[in-house]
């Protein structure tokens, strides 16, 4: 009986409410009960047949599920906004399953973001030091030298943040518009991440698009619309991130 205990956070990331970090936060918190009793231990383990809640609400175990959406522009990488803006999940309708972005796009950015139920997935994808490679291409304002862009390598500090890019290449420039498009490779996420980092070279971002995360590319799709990923795919994307963070 010991062996099918696991821990409660695992569980409860598996159920597709939240992922593993936040299910931890709100086991400290003291939303989580098991069996009718608060628990607030992280070490504290179940099994999948206890009774638990969360947040009052009973946990249903749900069929992983994983859906790549190509978000458009002027929509929100969240699953509520009290501004009634369009939220990512609701280009989903037809999905029952409760899904969630696996970290977000910013409102203005357009291009690939992966939703699903398995927390476990979106905590390996998201690992903070080192995140599967992500490719943007950018619109910027000015005709940058690629001696200006060389320091992108290296990473440029902005806010405490060190904003950095694994490689770059400039697709073309229009001098009589003033505009270039360049394409950006990056293994992590940090806020605003392009638009701060080019915006501190002095070639603020126009329009930006993510359109490669890992094997994935949006081939086929348009602004708005979301299918399955395979589970060819699904299981190519756990084995390059748990390559990368080994």
């Amino acid at each position: 009986m010991t062996n099918s205990l696991e821990r409660l956070q695992k569980i409860i990331a598996q159920s597709g409410i939240t992922s593993r970090r936040k299910a931890e936060q709100m086991i400290l918190d003291g939303k989580v009960r098991v069996n009718k009793k608060t628990v607030t231990e992280l070490g504290s383990k179940a099994s999948p047949t206890d009774e638990i809640e969360v947040d009052g609400v009973p946990l249903q175990k749900e069929i992983p599920v994983y859906y790549m959406l190509y978000k458009p522009r002027g929509v929100i990488s969240s699953l509520k906004d009290d501004k009634n803006r369009k939220i990512v999940t609701d280009f989903l309708d037809g999905v029952p399953e409760r899904v969630f972005p696996i970290g977000r796009l910013d409102y203005n950015t357009s291009g690939i973001l992966l939703l699903t139920n398995d927390g476990d997935f979106a905590n390996l994808l998201m690992h903070p030091k080192h995140e599967v490679d992500k490719v943007y291409v950018a619109k910027v304002s000015g005709i940058p030298e690629k001696s200006e862009l060389n320091i992108l390598r290296k990473g440029i500090k902005v806010d405490n943040d060190l904003l950095r890019a694994v490689s770059y290449k400039i697709l073309s420039s229009d001098k009589s518009k003033n505009v270039s498009i360049i394409e950006l490779t990056l293994n992590e996420g940090k806020n605003r991440h392009i638009r701060r980092m080019m915006e501190q070279l002095g070639f603020p971002v126009k329009k930006l698009k993510r359109e490669k995360y890992g094997v994935l590319n949006l081939q086929g799709l348009q602004p708005g619309d979301a299918r399955p990923l395979t589970p060819h795919e699904v299981k190519q994307m756990r084995h390059i991130a748990s390559e990368i963070v080994k």
